[in-house]
C-alpha cells in the first residue's frame, strides 16, 4: 500500500473527512533551500542524520498533502534576523491567496515595527502565526514583542511556537521564557509545537495552567523522536485529559520518515478513537472554524 493510501485509510477508519495539519512548512524557495541545507548538516550538529522525506517542488508538496487527504494545512515560516518577517508575511499572504486549503500564516521578530506589520497581517486575514525561539534566538518576553503578543491575544489568532529545547536547546527555549509571556497575556492562544519536546512534563504543566494554550504533536511519539526524547508513559493520562487541546502537526515536508509514521505514533499511544478524531481533525476544525462534518 502506498504512503498516501495508508494515510487515507487511517482517517477513513476513524470516520473523518480528512486531516487538519497545523504544522507544515511552505516558504520562499531560497529560504526553504537554506532550511534543507541545515537539515543536511544536522548529523554533525546533533549527531543524527536527517534526510528530508519530501524534498520536492512546491506544487508537488501541495499535491501530496491533498493526496493524503489533508483538508487544511499551514505555511509555517519564520525569520532568523531583523528585517525579514514583513517580507515573509507578504510571501505567505500570496501563497494563501493561491492555495485556498492553506491557513493564511504569518510571523514576527522582536524589532521596531513588529506590532505594525503583525496588525497588517491580521487585517489581511492571517489565521495563524509562527514563532521559532530556537532559530530566532530571541527572548519571547522582549519588550519589542509585548504589543505583538497583546494584539494576538486580543484577536484570538493562534501562534504556533517552537519553545521547547529539542532538537538542541537555545538560550530562550524551555518553559520559563514563554511562560513569562503567558503570565502577562493569559488569553493568548499559544500552541506549543512538538509537545514541548523534550520538556514534556513542564509544558503539560503550562498548558494545564492556561486554558487558552494548546499543544501540537509535531514529530512527537514517532520512532525517530522516541529514540532521543521518549514521551514518559506516566504522563499519558494527562494527554487523555487534554484531548480537546492537542492538535495534529507533522513538520511536513521536513521529516526524516514517511508521513504515516506521525499517525502511527498517535495511534500507538492507545488513547482511543475519540481522542484520535479530536486531535487529527476536530480540535483544529473548531479552533479555525472549519467544516466539522
Amino acid at each position: 500500500m502506498s504512503d498516501a493510501a495508508e494515510v487515507r485509510q487511517f482517517w477513513q477508519d476513524l470516520g473523518l473527512p480528512g486531516l487538519i495539519d497545523i504544522h507544515t512548512h511552505f516558504m520562499p524557495e531560497r529560504v526553504l533551500a537554506k532550511v534543507w541545507a541545515y537539515f543536511d548538516e544536522v548529523g554533525p550538529l546533533t549527531g543524527r542524520t536527517w534526510p528530508i522525506a519530501y524534498r520536492e517542488e512546491e506544487q508537488q508538496r501541495i499535491d501530496r498533502l491533498r493526496e493524503f487527504g489533508v483538508q487544511a494545512f499551514t505555511s509555517m515560516l519564520y525569520p532568523h534576523k531583523p528585517g525579514m518577517a514583513a517580507w515573509l508575511n507578504s510571501w505567505a499572504a500570496d501563497f494563501a491567496a493561491r492555495t485556498p486549503d492553506c491557513l493564511h500564516t504569518a510571523t514576527f521578530f522582536p524589532e521596531d515595527g513588529a506590532e505594525k506589520y503583525v496588525g497588517a497581517a491580521l487585517e489581511q486575514g492571517a489565521r495563524v502565526f509562527k514563532a521559532h525561539l530556537q532559530v530566532g534566538a530571541y527572548d519571547p518576553a522582549d519588550p519589542l514583542l509585548d504589543g505583538v503578543w497583546g494584539r494576538l491575544a486580543d484577536s484570538g489568532v493562534p501562534v504556533v511556537t517552537h519553545c521547547g529545547s529539542g532538537p538542541a536547546p537555545g538560550k530562550h527555549t524551555g518553559p520559563g521564557p514563554i511562560g513569562a509571556v503567558l503570565a502577562r497575556h493569559p488569553r493568548l492562544r499559544l500552541v506549543v509545537a512538538h509537545m514541548g519536546m523534550p520538556e514534556y512534563e513542564e509544558f503539560l504543566d503550562l498548558v494545564e495552567r492556561y486554558p487558552a494554550a494548546r499543544l501540537d504533536t509535531t514529530m512527537a511519539f514517532t520512532g525517530f523522536s522516541e529514540e532521543i526524547a521518549p514521551f514518559p508513559e506516566d504522563e499519558l493520562p494527562r494527554l487523555a485529559a487534554l484531548r480537546d487541546r492537542i492538535l495534529l502537526g507533522t513538520d511536513f515536508p521536513n521529516i526524516p520518515y514517511p508521513y504515516i509514521e506521525a499517525l502511527r505514533g498517535l495511534a500507538g499511544l492507545g488513547l482511543g478513537e475519540e481522542w484520535l478524531r479530536a486531535v487529527c481533525y476536530g480540535n483544529a476544525a473548531e479552533l479555525f472554524t472549519l467544516d466539522q462534518r
